[in-house]
């Protein structure tokens, strides 16, 4: 068996660490969906932890038993390797470039609804013991174990890729960059400044359990972000756009490239030609796709079961009732096809699934772990989530959107005599418990007399999630997942999420723009 820690296998890379942060505001720029990388098979080592670090069945056993030594109900090993590369660009010159690597395993130990942690960057046996140990103080009863025999789980693939990323160099990466960049500087003569942000991820996890179940899972993850800020009569405006997926290299076709740099500079230069709507009570549309985070947070955050275990959630009575018109169908899916969101597995080992939260209006199930699962005797929905080894599970969301409704969105625009088309949102802000939130409206358009009119900019809505749920009147047929880089945080962690919407109606909600 080897012996490997963080510090070694850096070492044998030949690579510096560095976090790679995510810019803050990928987590707020929407698009329309891109087509896809076809679906294709990348054989991936599905003993990748036993040949490259020593972690096999025997070991993991071992230490498993220990962790179940004091009385605890149940245990995992969650173990993570993942390299992520972070290249940015600013007017075609590289400003910043660094690489990310995690290699580490999580000791959890669940006793009734609490559980203790532990984790070690030092992959052998007497450090994964000592960390097996300390997760395992949550339960006081000293019995002997023997070692968990594990048998291993087949997934199916909901990213399968052509290339893994480790084999992709900088070279391959630098040409996409660039032309997104040289294309946003010939696109419109008003751009004054460019910036492009690019990351890829491959990321590999094992997870092991006291009740045998021992699955890996090579996650893939991608991004391009563009902005750049235009300058017309000595006024400047910036706007970006960005793409993203669980997808491989041949997702940077020429295609998907030119979006990118067309829809960064579009919805920048929209902005000198919008105005802000009058304050008030308006009818909003919400357009399809990346409208769909006011789902996302303003609904989906308090449909997780822990907030609603621990009675802190509006929801958390309201399992059975009706909660929207029957045109509502709300759910929760970890099985699209290479989006950011998608899983093959959740960090607990539960396969990845598709689940219906709200169903014809009527809330029918929360969104659980193995915790809230067991105390509300039920089966988990694959949503037991992390952000890495460091970090306890706990309630995710995946891919939310709402299912396609019974109307052309055109029909649902016609029927507006004034209001607020809202088609792109960020910055908001939540009170879970009670559901009240806040958005800002980063692109729209006012509707007037049944027609989208003006673009609107400066704009904020204000309102509550299940209030807004509850004045849907009207649901289109055109669901799109939106197709870019989301993060959602909770309680310190981050995980990638997407999200989706078809044209819905709102029968109103409150506008904050100029006085009327």
């Amino acid at each position: 068996m080897n012996d490997w820690s963080r510090r070694d296998f850096l070492k044998v890379a030949g690579t510096g660490a560095t976090l790679a942060a995510v810019p803050g505001f990928l987590s707020s720029c929407a698009k329309k969906g891109v087509p896809l990388s076809p679906a294709s098979t990348m054989p991936t080592n599905p003993d990748y932890f036993a040949s490259h670090f020593g972690m096999d069945d025997e070991l993991i056993g071992k230490v498993l038993a220990r962790a179940m030594q004091s009385g605890g109900d149940f245990a995992e090993l969650f173990f993570e390797h993942s390299v992520r590369n972070y290249v940015g660009l600013e007017d075609g010159a590289v400003n910043e470039a660094n690489v990310s690597v995690n290699l580490g395993v999580g000791v959890r130990v669940v006793k009734g609804v609490n559980f203790g942690y532990a984790f070690t960057e030092e992959l052998n046996l007497e450090s994964m013991l000592k960390a097996a140990d300390t997760a395992a103080a949550i339960a006081s009863e000293q019995r002997t174990v023997a070692p968990v025999g594990l048998k291993p789980i087949a997934l199916p693939d909901y990213y399968p890729i052509r290339e893994l990323w480790d084999e992709v160099g900088l070279d391959r990466k630098m040409p996409w960059l660039s032309s997104v960049n040289e294309q946003i500087r010939q696109k419109d003569q008003r751009v004054v400044k460019s910036m492009i942000h690019y990351i890829d991820e491959s990321k590999r996890i094992l997870v092991a359990t006291s009740d045998g179940v021992k699955v890996e899972d090579y996650q893939p993850q991608t991004l391009i972000y563009a902005s750049c800020v235009a300058e017309e009569n000595g006024k400047r405006e910036r706007g970006g756009f960005n793409i993203a997926g669980r997808q491989g290299p041949d997702f940077f076709t020429p295609q998907n490239l030119t979006l990118v740099a067309d829809q960064a500079v579009e919805q920048t230069v929209r902005l000198f030609d919008a105005v802000q709507p009058p304050a008030g009570e308006w009818p909003v549309v919400l357009g399809a796709g990346p409208s769909g985070i006011l789902l996302h947070e303003a609904i989906g955050h308090g449909i997780e079961a822990d907030f609603n275990r621990k009675n802190t959630s509006i929801f958390a009575d309201k399992i059975g009732k009706k909660i929207a018109i029957d045109e509502v169908t709300v759910l929760d899916d970890g099985t699209n096809d290479h989006v950011r969101g998608s899983i093959n597995v959740d960090d607990e080992g539960t396969p990845g699934q598709k689940t219906v939260m709200v169903e014809k209006g009527v809330l029918k199930t929360y969104l659980h772990d193995r915790i809230s699962a067991k105390h509300y005797g039920l089966a988990p929905t694959g949503n037991g989530r992390r952000q890495s080894f460091r970090h306890a599970p706990m309630p995710r969301m995946r891919n939310t959107y709402m299912a396609n409704g019974p109307h052309e969105p055109e029909e649902i625009i016609r029927s507006v005599k004034k209001g607020i088309y809202a088609k792109v949102f960020s910055n908001g802000q939540v009170r879970i418990g009670e559901g009240s939130f806040s958005f800002y409206i980063q692109s729209g358009n006012l509707i007037e007399d049944g027609k989208l009119t003006a673009p609107i900019k400066d704009v904020n809505i204000i309102g509550n999630g299940p209030e807004v749920l509850g004045r849907v009147t009207m649901v289109g047929n055109d669901t799109k997942l939106d197709i870019g880089g989301w993060t959602c945080g909770k309680n310190g962690q981050s995980v990638p999420v997407s999200q989706g919407l078809p044209t819905t109606l709102v029968s109103n909600i409150t506008v904050g723009g100029v006085r009327a």
